[in-house]
């Protein structure tokens, strides 16, 4: 037993291990948002704000949701264990495709913009983008075959690397003299000029950055004991009141 809970995630490997799915979508999100909104102009660019703070407070009730998912399914599952319980087993089997899918996809999408970003600051790597894209592919795949805290262990300093640029570029970006986009006055006529539909458009985009918080719900078995808040547990399935 003790050397199976050796083979099993902490608290800081998960973050490296699990969370670069979900911290992977900040990289494109709000680059997302930003195309839709380039369309209009100045006035476009105006709404980035808004629409960024609108993504994070859906994205705070998601994670608040898959809390309560832990609490309830301490031993994994996320939406394929919510919906085989409650909606039965057809219905699980699509969410377990969906998710399959998005694995899929997250990873394509987030080697095709490391990459991307890689030959925009190096230009004379872009005749290799596609090799570079199925090394980095590759390099992924072996340090996963070691296992999951394996995988954890050797993702914790970029992922901390990582955490630092972005906090870094938030930083520079709020304390910067010249504004990034141009002002203008009249929210009611910048909205007109926008249009809502290129808004919800900005929004749906920039909701990519959502994905990869079921992760930590669908690998709770693989984190040590204990691995679930006992004091988190619902009444309805404990079967008794709170102590």
């Amino acid at each position: 037993m003790k050397t199976a809970e050796k083979h099993r995630l902490t608290v800081v490997g998960g973050l490296a291990a699990l969370s670069l799915d979900a911290m992977a979508s900040v990289a494109y999100g709000p680059e997302a948002i930003v195309i839709v909104l380039a369309v209009a102009g100045g006035a476009g660019l105006g709404f980035t704000v808004p629409v960024t703070i609108a993504i994070a407070v859906l994205l705070g009730v998601l994670t608040l949701s898959y809390r309560q998912v832990i609490a309830a399914f301490p031993e994994g599952g996320g939406a394929y264990g919510v919906s085989k319980k409650y909606l039965g087993r057809r219905a699980s089997l699509v969410a377990a495709a969906s998710l399959v899918i998005d694995y899929v996809l997250n990873v394509a999408v987030s080697v095709a913009a490391g990459v991307a970003a890689l030959t925009s600051a190096f230009p004379e790597l872009l005749p290799y983008t596609v090799w570079l894209c199925l090394g980095v592919l590759v390099v992924i795949t072996a340090v996963n075959l070691r296992g999951i805290a394996h995988s954890g262990r050797a993702f914790i300093v970029p992922t901390i690397i990582y955490i630092g640029s972005i906090v870094l570029v938030v930083i520079v970006g709020l304390i910067r003299d010249n504004a990034a986009v141009s002002e203008h006055s009249a929210g009611a006529q910048q909205l007109q000029t926008v249009g809502v539909l290129v808004l919800l458009k900005a929004f749906a985009n920039g909701c990519a950055a959502l994905t990869g918080v079921e992760a930590i719900a669908n690998a709770v078995p693989s984190f040590r004991r204990p691995r679930a808040n006992e004091r988190r547990t619902p009444r309805w399935r404990s079967g008794c009141c709170w102590r």
